[in-house]
């Protein structure tokens, strides 16, 4: 739904809250995903990586929401920045 707007959400995340009211003013891109490691994810995850550089020139953050707990064996969370130039998480 691009360009539509949401209301101010915060979650627990890996890095701490994820508040989207943060990250005003910035393409906020959201992308669920139902578990880590399973091959549905990986392959939605593989093309966020692919297409980051993408997003990046577009100033766009791209997190990806799971509903595995933050002490998930994976180090999933259920809110997670994704920054793909970075990391391979």
């Amino acid at each position: 739904m691009p360009g539509k707007k949401v209301a101010d959400f915060a979650v627990p995340a890996t890095g701490g809250t994820f508040k989207l009211s943060e990250r005003r003013g910035r393409p906020v891109i959201l992308y669920f995903y139902p578990k880590d490691n399973t091959p549905g994810c990986t392959m939605e995850g593989a093309q966020f990586r692919d297409l980051y550089k993408k997003f990046e020139k577009a100033g766009a953050l791209v997190v990806g929401v799971s509903r595995d707990s933050l002490s998930s064996p994976s180090s999933s969370s259920p809110m997670r920045t994704r920054s793909f130039a970075s990391s391979s998480a």
